[in-house]
């Protein structure tokens, strides 16, 4: 059975979404912000291991590049680092004396450098090398080693996909 909406409704919804659209509301989550731009390609360039394209999606699936979230387990920044792996692994990207992971400039250089180290680790693993480093990053590097590959984890496995989605998205930016 086929429901019509009244006129007036349908065109109240079709005025919204465009009202949204227009002020650049669904826009802005589908860019990579102007000013991180030159960050991830600069982060891409010093490790090497990510496309720019890459990086700036890890960062839109971790945080929908917020540099502020903090997850339920303790992420945080854009690039959601826990805190005993940003002890290992953050940097001071912007050269102001602190490595802080709520500074993105500072956590996109850490991201980058972690998943080049993620990557020696798992240099003798069968499979992609990037999404292999993605899925680490996500469910951590031993159990990576220990599944051979990429986990039977659902969550990792839809991590690794967005991720490889969103910088085909963003491909045309970076």
């Amino acid at each position: 059975m086929i429901h019509r909406l009244p006129p007036r409704t349908l065109l109240a919804a079709l005025l919204a979404v465009t009202l949204v659209a227009g002020c650049g509301i669904l826009r802005r989550a589908h860019r990579v912000p102007d000013d991180l731009i030159p960050v991830f390609r600069a982060a891409a360039t010093a490790y090497g291991i990510l496309t720019p394209a890459q990086l700036a999606a890890q960062a839109r699936v971790e945080s929908k590049f917020n540099p502020r979230a903090v997850s339920n387990a303790g992420a945080r920044g854009i690039m959601q680092f826990l805190p005993t792996t940003w002890k290992d692994f953050g940097l001071d990207g912007n050269d102001d004396g602190v490595a802080d992971p709520l500074n993105p400039r500072d956590a996109i250089l850490s991201a980058a450098y972690y998943e080049s180290r993620l990557a020696e680790l798992l240099a003798h693993l069968p499979g992609d090398r990037v999404s292999l480093v993605l899925a680490a990053y996500n469910a951590g590097p031993d159990t990576v080693r220990l599944a051979g590959g990429i986990p039977d984890i659902g969550e990792t496995r839809a991590y690794v996909t967005k991720v490889r989605d969103w910088a085909d998205a963003f491909s045309d930016q970076l």
